[in-house]
């Protein structure tokens, strides 16, 4: 039974049970301890078997089950812990019946969200399962009460998971939140080159910076997230330039605000982005994540002129939230309509069939019947092919709980009309019969066809010919849908092998180093990058690492001294408690 830990520990060595002995107590304990018989057993009696059995408490001998929900930042973060586990033994398994601990990587966004994850923890233990907490949710409320007692690791400590996933198999409850900082100034997160299992062996994700310097009042993320750090050009290019060598074909850049990248360390997003392109092969594709209105506006000549490159979708998400300015301004957005509109009408003049998606928050706090129709207007204005619509939930904590709230069925009724309009046109249509390149890199959710993506980003079916997965193709496309293509690729067409080696398997440890690679497997330690900031090893027995006695110079006689302080401890102990009970 773990302890329970009620307050956040400040690291995995300060664990400590209410149940463990004090030193006086031991003296009680040697009266109730009888030796036990040993039956021998026959040697046919002997397990043969290589692998420990399925309720071994060996660390690294687990099989583990990780679930993770929302943006593609929290995605790449559980790739990450997924591949730490991995490269350290653990066994990642998609089947959540047999693992041994579920790891689940949580989303702070909306109500149901969380409700997800909260059952999902239900469940575990309902399953009798170890249970390891992380993401936004136990980050930003740590002390809720479904989460005491259970293992948590926060947003910037994902680095360290080896660690309290070892604990958390022991038996022990362990959390850690703390902040990573290098003199002072708050660091981005974890370290880009640590190991990384892929959900897709094509797709590399790489969060540019972590935290943005907006304070929405609706939003639960910037109380996880925090401010913005972000990370160094040189890390990003080179984790680009190692996701290319290892067989990916398209990067996603994400993060909580793109468009706000380097204002904390003296550059800017144009300056990245034009780095990046140099690395970016020829047939291999750069996505941008969502960018706020304000951090783009200063640099729409830069970005137009990124965004016709042929190495980089011309996509971009911006998010407007309302078309009213007053909700805007009781959103704390730090914009305003017509600020968003030049955004978009620039881009659409300067990157022509650009793809802009946005987001459409519905029944805000004093969002009156005006309001919302000054936002159904800007959707009947633009069009936009990609629309995501959300109704507002009150997150806890935040000043827009705090708000007059919009009755319920006014804000399911808003959604409702919202999505109606969003599904009364098609954006597609005008596009059958065109002849169109496109990068292929997964499978569609129905497995009948794989999908692609051409320079808009926008998505098209093709037949499912292994040979087209993760090449760059022309096709003909013969039939479109509300957000989708479907293309018959083109016979006599050029194809483009995107990846400049073969693509990892599914399943196997990205990003491992020689020492990753020649450390042994199942439940043997991996040493940690010289570099790390802490090495991922257990801390409570990490004192075996060091060299011990017997291998240094004059073993023997240190030997003897270390066996001789360890007595008198004992000696130490024994008396003490008995000193202490007369």
């Amino acid at each position: 039974m773990p302890a329970a830990c009620d307050s956040v520990l400040e690291d995995i060595e300060d664990i400590v049970s209410a149940e463990d002995l004090k030193p006086h107590d031991r003296q009680f304990v040697r009266k109730n301890v009888f030796p036990k018989v040993r039956k021998r057993h026959s040697q046919k009696n002997i397990q043969t078997d290589d692998d420990p059995p399925s309720d071994s408490i060996i660390p690294g001998a687990q099989k583990i089950w990780i679930r993770t929900w929302g943006c593609s930042h929290n995605n790449s973060d559980g790739e990450y812990m997924a591949g730490q586990l991995a490269a350290y033994g653990y066994k990642i398994t998609d089947n959540s019946a047999e693992a041994d601990l579920w790891l689940l990587n949580s989303c702070t966004v909306k109500n149901p969200a969380e409700d997800h994850f909260r059952n999902s923890i239900k469940k575990a233990q309902e399953g009798k399962k170890k249970v390891v907490l992380a993401g936004c949710v136990p980050q930003a409320q740590p002390r809720q009460d479904y989460l005491k007692g259970l293992s948590i690791i926060g947003v910037q400590q994902i680095d360290r998971v080896v660690e309290v996933v070892e604990e958390t198999i022991k038996g022990h409850s362990v959390r850690l939140l703390g902040q990573k900082k290098d003199n002072g100034k708050r660091l981005g997160g974890a370290r880009l080159d640590l190991p990384k299992i892929r959900k897709n062996p094509l797709i590399e994700i790489i969060s540019i910076n972590t935290g943005c310097l907006n304070a929405c009042t609706y939003c639960k993320t910037k109380h996880a997230r925090g401010d913005l750090a972000s990370y160094p050009i040189e890390e990003l290019v080179d984790r680009a330039k190692q996701s290319f060598q290892e067989g990916v074909c398209e990067i996603w850049l994400t993060s909580e605000d793109t468009g706000a990248y380097g204002r904390d360390i003296g550059t800017d997003l144009p300056t990245l982005l034009w780095k990046l392109v140099e690395a970016i092969p020829e047939g291999a594709m750069l996505r941008l994540g969502m960018t706020n209105p304000p951090y783009i506006l200063e640099h729409l000549e830069e970005m137009a002129k990124i965004l016709n490159h042929p190495r980089v979708y011309a996509f971009l998400h911006i998010p407007v939230q309302s078309a009213s300015d007053s909700v805007l301004m009781d959103m704390k957005r730090e914009y305003c309509v017509a600020d968003f509109k030049q955004v978009v009408d620039f881009l659409k003049e300067k990157v022509p069939g650009i793809t802009i998606a946005t987001d459409i928050i519905c029944g805000f706090p004093g969002e009156t019947d005006e309001d919302f129709q000054e936002t159904m207007k800007l959707v009947e204005q633009y069009r936009f092919p990609s629309l995501f619509i959300n109704q507002f939930y009150p997150r806890p904590g935040t000043p827009a709980a705090k708000m007059h709230q919009v009755p319920a069925t006014v804000k399911k009724q808003r959604t409702k009309d919202l999505s109606q309009l969003f599904h009364s046109y098609n954006p597609y249509d005008h596009k059958v019969g065109e002849r169109q390149r496109v990068l292929v890199t997964e499978e569609s959710f129905d497995s009948n066809y794989y999908v692609a993506h051409n320079p808009f980003y926008e998505q098209v079916l093709v037949p499912k010919d292994p040979l087209l997965m993760g090449k760059m193709v022309e096709v003909n496309i013969y039939e479109a849908g509300k957000h989708y293509m479907k293309g018959q690729p083109v016979s006599d067409a050029r194809v483009y092998t995107a990846s400049i080696t073969r693509p990892l398997a599914k399943g196997e440890v990205s990003g491992l180093t020689e020492e990753f690679r020649h450390a042994p497997q199942n439940g043997t330690k991996w040493k940690a990058h010289p570099s790390a900031e802490i090495p991922v090893k257990t801390p409570l027995s990490s004192w075996m690492a060091l060299q011990l006695p017997w291998q240094q110079e004059g073993g023997g006689l240190k030997i003897l001294s270390v066996s001789l302080a360890l007595l008198a401890v004992l000696v130490m102990f024994y008396y003490g408690g008995m000193k202490t009970e007369l």
